[in-house]
């Protein structure tokens, strides 16, 4: 009977032991809410303490609540700005070789295939027949004349070549022809400088006469499209003389063409077997209307003036000239 008695306030008090357990348990089978944490900084969970369990002849297992982790929340990136400047690309780095030196990229501009810049050293040439005509006169006074130039070189260094001749005119009694060897210098877009010899002819008295002479001249394009052709000769004996010529071409269509064309020379001394007086020599003018079957071959008809002053006036009438006239002419105008 005692051991009975005993076994039953035994089983009455693990009873009451498991009755006061019990609320414990079931507040931690309850889950527990709890905030979110911040993205930063990142919250780590504590696990939860180990309980002891109570003595009891049959112990039950208890379940183990699992700790409730929130996830990491991930920053949304912000749309990128289109108007943010974009970083430059840097030049790249030099590649180290084998050897440990630093390779750097070959200097393409010393290579001879590879073309220039700007094209401005090619040669050509060019030959403009200006002035090719025939001139009747009455009596059998009839003349002829031409102007021809042309050069050979680059943009900036050229070789050039004139002549320029006439017959029976009001300028001299018989011929005068000369020719222009010079070298030319592009001294700015629009003008040439000129240097070189000339080589003048005539007759004089029924004799051929010839001098050479030095040049200097200047040749170029003034405003509205005005060629200007201008040079300074001087001869062994110090004479010094002068022309200048004046060109324009008016259009009236894309083949017809008027060329005005005004020239005139000067001397600083009388030289008379070149029929050339001191002061202004003579001016010569004229209208030309050519029609271009191409660029290069222009048939055309005008008329001229010739005048000449003071003691050249003199000179020509000495050799038997007409120091006015008014000629016809019909020529033609080319370009090689």
């Amino acid at each position: 009977m005692k051991i009975r008695f005993r076994l039953f306030l035994l089983l009455i008090a693990a009873l009451f032991v498991v009755g006061i357990d019990s609320p414990g348990a079931a507040a931690q089978d309850t889950p527990h809410t709890m905030p979110m944490p911040s993205p930063t900084p990142k919250v780590t969970p504590k696990p939860a303490p180990k309980q002891t369990p109570s003595p009891s002849p049959t112990p039950t297992p208890m379940e183990m609540p699992m700790p409730t982790t929130s996830p990491t929340v991930t920053p949304t990136p912000k749309p990128m700005d289109m108007e943010m400047p974009m970083p430059s690309q840097a030049p790249p780095k030099p590649t180290p070789s084998p050897s440990g030196e630093s390779q750097t990229l070959p200097n393409l501009s010393s290579e001879k295939d590879l073309p220039e810049p700007v094209a401005d050293s090619e040669r050509y040439g060019w030959t403009l027949v200006d002035i090719l005509e025939f001139r009747p006169g009455r009596g059998g006074d009839s003349d002829f004349r031409w102007d021809i130039e042309g050069s050979y070189g680059g943009d900036y260094n050229r070789f050039w070549y004139k002549s320029e001749g006439e017959r029976n005119t009001a300028f001299k009694a018989d011929y005068d022809i000369d020719l222009q060897l010079l070298y030319g210098r592009l001294i700015s877009p629009y003008f040439n400088f000129q240097t070189g010899v000339r080589f003048e002819t005539q007759t004089f008295r029924g004799a051929n006469v010839t001098r050479p002479q030095a040049v200097v001249g200047l040749e170029g394009t003034l405003p509205y499209f005005v060629e200007l052709e201008s040079a300074v000769f001087i001869d062994p004996k110090g004479n010094v003389s002068g022309r200048a010529t004046l060109t324009k071409d008016f259009l009236f269509t894309n083949r017809w063409i008027m060329q005005a064309r005004f020239e005139t020379n000067a001397a600083i001394q009388k030289v008379e077997r070149f029929t050339t007086g001191k002061g202004l020599n003579n001016i010569e003018t004229g209208l030309r209307l050519r029609y271009e079957f191409s660029r290069k071959y222009a048939p055309y008809i005008g008329v001229t003036f010739d005048r000449s002053f003071f003691e050249t006036a003199r000179l020509v009438r000495q050799e038997g000239g007409d120091p006015s006239q008014i000629r016809l002419a019909a020529g033609v105008r080319m370009l090689f």
